[in-house]
């Protein structure tokens, strides 16, 4: 069987590397972009650093920011109609997965106008089209948005995410700048630095997972654990550390899948409309002990990566639980929340598991669960 493997066609990374988006679009002879960011960057004048470069080299450009923190159908649908009155040849993409996601839906709807109906993008899409070009400027480390093929819509009316995989999303040009991430809340900072560590371990773990994916991964686990709490303290290796090891954990995860960790937490967002990366955080843990039966020896390498020494003499129950360990230290030390308790209402985890065993990740989780199996892993949380 043959393993396929999607990547941007440029990436640029580094202290100053936004300087290269004007470089990019006069040599692909772009025209006029259409500016996706949300109306806290656009506040805080992070969204300036990205547009002062337009302006320097001349190009003309127009902001859309109708985007929420789980962007909504209705959000894709009044970007789709910005982009088309615009007149913008290119699309350029600067936050978190929000902005990202959105833009990348924006855009391969215009490009494939068949799949007008939002709904109808979930799931694998069979477009046909790539979508408009796409540079995405990521000012979160954690998502990876900018060099996946997948992206995450919030169907409002159902209380649900739609996760979306498309090898037609993917940015053309990935600009990973880590001062674009310096204006970051320590709790942001936390929270997508621990989705970028649930991306690495879910994607080392998942089904599908194979050399060229592991070799990402491990070193995405490595990165992540060296550099996530000086970045929480807003230091500049921290970030620059962070930047990287999310990135190249989405190298990795986009090409394999996930698990159940991401499953689980899609609904939170949905009904409660629960930070992503929060939710990831509270529950990898707990999946990572339900999965290690399946994992054979890869929590050795998981809890060395992440810094644990003597993996070598551990039995197998030993080093399992080592890296378990080593994940939930991580956690409490950049103050993620130990439980769901202040987030799930008992009453809603029978829609939250059903919900969750939809979900486009679980069939990549490394051990076969059901919804009973979910509802039980929920309870736990409580």
């Amino acid at each position: 069987m043959a393993n396929r493997f999607i990547l941007n066609e440029t990436s640029y990374h580094g202290s100053g590397a936004i300087k290269h988006i004007a470089d990019e679009a006069l040599g692909r002879g772009f025209k006029k972009a259409f500016v996706c960011s949300d109306p806290d960057l656009i506040k805080f004048n992070v969204t300036k650093k990205v547009t002062d470069v337009l302006d320097e080299a001349g190009l003309i450009y127009e902001i859309y920011s109708d985007i929420k923190p789980n962007p909504t159908i209705e959000n894709v649908q009044t970007g789709v109609k910005a982009y088309k009155e615009s007149g913008a040849d290119y699309i350029i993409a600067i936050g978190g997965g929000s902005s990202m996601d959105t833009a990348k839906a924006i855009g391969i709807v215009i490009n494939n106008p068949e799949f007008a109906d939002i709904r109808s993008l979930e799931g694998v899409a069979p477009t046909k089209n790539k979508a408009v070009p796409i540079i995405a400027v990521p000012t979160t480390a954690g998502t990876a948005a900018e060099v996946t093929i997948n992206y995450v819509i919030t169907d409002a009316e159902k209380n649900r995410k739609m996760v979306c995989v498309d090898v037609h999303d993917i940015p053309v040009v990935a600009v990973v700048d880590p001062d674009m991430m310096s204006s970051m809340p320590k709790g942001l900072t936390a929270a997508t630095g621990m989705d970028a560590l649930t991306h690495a371990i879910e994607g080392y773990i998942t089904a599908g997972a194979w050399e060229l994916s592991d070799m990402f991964h491990l070193k995405a686990i490595e990165i992540i654990s060296k550099n996530l709490r000086g970045a929480v303290e807003n230091t500049p290796e921290g970030r620059e550390g962070m930047a990287l090891g999310q990135y190249i954990a989405g190298m990795g995860f986009s090409n394999v899948g996930l698990g159940i960790v991401h499953s689980m937490a899609h609904p939170l967002g949905a009904l409660y409309d629960t930070p992503h990366g929060i939710a990831n955080a509270i529950i990898l843990p707990t999946v990572m002990a339900y999965n290690a039966e399946a994992t054979g020896e890869k929590y050795r390498d998981i809890a060395k990566a992440m810094g644990v020494e003597g993996t070598e003499n551990m039995t197998q129950s030993e080093y399992r639980k080592a890296a378990v360990d080593a994940v939930k230290k991580l956690a409490s030390d950049v103050g993620i929340p130990e439980n769901l308790k202040e987030i799930v209402k008992e009453e809603d985890i029978p829609f939250l598991a059903q919900s969750a065993y939809d979900d486009a990740c679980r069939p990549g989780n490394p051990k076969e669960t059901s919804v009973e199996d979910i509802t039980e892993l929920y309870k736990s949380l409580i």
